[in-house]
């Protein structure tokens, strides 16, 4: 496999990586419960045998399909940019040739098949996921036998890439996540070449670690922005390598940035629920107030972290204390779970129920079990890519920063796992006081703060449209931007980004393909334009303070902290 062939396995891989708040349930069950057969698949057989034409049409189109494939008559070919079959000889040898062109004519048989079923969304969802898993691991490039990178590679190393590949396999399967390896042992570290941007830890509670970035330019914004990362990942997405971390950007825009980095939870910790977050959060806007003698603060929350933060400014507009944020932003932000993916799709009351229970006897959820269960979302980028890399070509997988990011888990306690999947399952955040925060009643339509919205065009694990629909939850003026990419590449897009552009429309019609219709595309990064919305709502420029911290909240550590290191 050729390094840009390589790169672009890595690109897919980074677009499916990190953001596993919609998956709570499916961690808690295991990968096996969404892997094995359900009712939905009886509802299937149910739908073709009651339209036999189409069925019995698909499966002679198939049968000409494979005479004409044995003939050499076929003109299937797989797609160019599809890795799989990227070799020559898939190409150049007959038999190959044609074992390729068989899995893709049975692949686009069965597809038809299940469009032509015309289930509902959740079962629809549901079988989908089980069969894309199915091809996936049916194509002949995770056959040993047949791949010929496998076979060249074999002969080049004198039959070292089987002992390596035998290894490797070893260690993936006996530690968790059971799957193979994205990112080689010792390829980061955080302090020394992830999450290196100056700044320091000035206020630690039993929960979060609050960090303060040094200022990079002779004058700064008066009001802060303060960066929620969520509850089931390490902060440092927002701080990876120099030149990719969003940390380092803002602050060079002169805007004064802090960072709240969470504890890694253990069974101690079973009772953390959404109010004790909500609570540290509340802390740490106080304490970017007091530290900047600022009135107001921005807010930039990602994942899970912006349902905590959305759900805290409805809680600060109940207690008159709303003029006190400056901006909300929203990435990746799923507000409204009515068909949110396939997450969405998987969970009932009784699965849920079971979910719970699980991580109510533990006492929290493991960031690994998370992990496993997003890898087989994302099968052919996840799995079987690192399986040809890792097994059969006996090679180490690449180095990503994200992809370091995204092994790096964390637990999430009981309490928290139950209140995300009870709002979820419930629509709590969609109906005007059905949630409450600290006590206060939640109302998202009362948020009158203004507000800036991202998603990815394709997030898989937060659908855009789902993002959006937040521009009819909140109140005041909403601006949604529709980033390239998936649920975090779309997040980490710095503007040396080359590929990176994104939408943005003059108004926020209900039907998100509305918005995609009138929205124009603009060439570049996103973050330059969130930094001069930022920039808008900053207030005056002021000389840099003289030291980080203050009296009341001095320098504890210098950054990263100490909580991003927990294991």
């Amino acid at each position: 496999m050729g390094e840009d062939t390589k790169s672009a396995w890595a690109d897919g891989a980074v677009d499916a990586a990190g953001g596993l708040d919609l998956l709570l349930t499916d961690a808690a069950l295991g990968i096996v419960r969404m892997l094995r057969p359900d009712s939905s698949v009886l509802r299937l057989t149910k739908a073709l045998a009651r339209r036999p034409g189409p069925a019995a049409q698909s499966a002679a189109g198939l049968t000409r399909e494979l005479y004409r494939i044995a003939a050499g008559r076929s003109a299937l070919a797989p797609h160019p940019r599809d890795r799989r079959f990227a070799d020559p000889a898939w190409r150049g040898n007959p038999l190959l040739r044609r074992l390729v062109q068989a899995y893709l004519a049975t692949a686009a048989s069965a597809e038809a098949l299940l469009d032509g079923a015309d289930l509902d969304w959740r079962d629809d969802t549901r079988v989908r996921f089980l069969l894309t898993n199915l091809l996936a691991a049916a194509a002949p490039s995770n056959n040993p036998l047949v791949n010929p990178a496998a076979w060249k590679e074999l002969i080049d190393t004198g039959g070292g890439n089987v002992v390596r590949g035998l290894r490797a396999l070893a260690e993936d399967l006996t530690t968790q996540p059971r799957v193979p390896s994205m990112v080689p042992s010792g390829a980061f570290e955080v302090g020394k070449t992830l999450a290196v941007t100056p700044g320091a830890v000035v206020y630690r509670t039993e929960l979060f670690e609050l960090i303060q970035y040094q200022p990079a330019t002779e004058t700064v914004y008066e009001f802060p922005v303060l960066i929620v990362p969520p509850m089931i990942n390490k902060f440092y997405i927002t701080d990876l390598s120099p030149g990719r971390s969003m940390v380092e950007y803002l602050v060079g825009q002169g805007l004064q940035v802090f960072v709240m980095s969470w504890r890694n939870p253990d069974a101690r910790h079973r009772d953390w629920g959404l109010d004790r977050y909500g609570d540290a959060l509340t802390d740490a806007l106080h304490a970017t107030r007091v530290i900047c003698g600022a009135a107001k603060t921005s807010v930039c929350a990602l994942c899970s972290g912006g349902i905590l933060a959305a759900m805290v400014a409805a809680h600060l507009n109940v207690t008159n204390q709303l003029d006190r944020l400056a901006g909300l932003c929203l990435g990746v932000t799923v507000l409204d779970h009515t068909r949110a993916g396939t997450a969405a799709a998987m969970v009932s009351d009784r699965t849920a129920a079971a979910a719970m229970a699980v991580s109510r006897r533990l006492g929290y959820l493991d960031g690994r079990a998370l992990a496993e269960v997003f890898a087989w979302l994302r099968p052919d980028d996840l799995i079987w890519n690192y399986w040809v890399n890792n097994y059969l070509l006996g090679k180490p997988p690449s180095a990503f920063d994200i992809l370091h990011w995204n092994a790096d888990t964390t637990r999430l306690p009981a309490a928290l796992h139950r209140d995300f999947i009870t709002l979820g399952l419930t629509g709590a955040l969609t109906k005007p006081d059905a949630a409450t925060m600290l006590g206060s009643p939640v109302d998202l339509a009362a948020v009158d703060v203004d507000s800036y919205v991202i998603a990815g065009i394709a997030d898989h694990i937060c659908p855009w449209q789902s993002c959006y629909r937040s521009t009819q939850l909140l109140g005041g003026n909403v601006k949604f931007v529709l980033s390239t990419s998936g649920h975090i590449a779309s997040m980490v897009n710095p503007p040396s980004n080359p590929k990176a552009s994104f939408r943005t429309g003059p108004a926020n019609p209900a039907d998100p393909d509305q918005f995609l219709a009138a929205a124009s595309t603009l060439a570049g990064s996103w973050w330059p334009d969130y930094a001069a919305w930022l920039a808008e709502r900053g207030g005056e420029r002021r000389p840099i303070p003289e030291r980080l911290g203050s009296e009341a909240y001095p320098v504890l550590s210098p950054a990263p902290g100490t909580y991003v290191h927990d294991h």
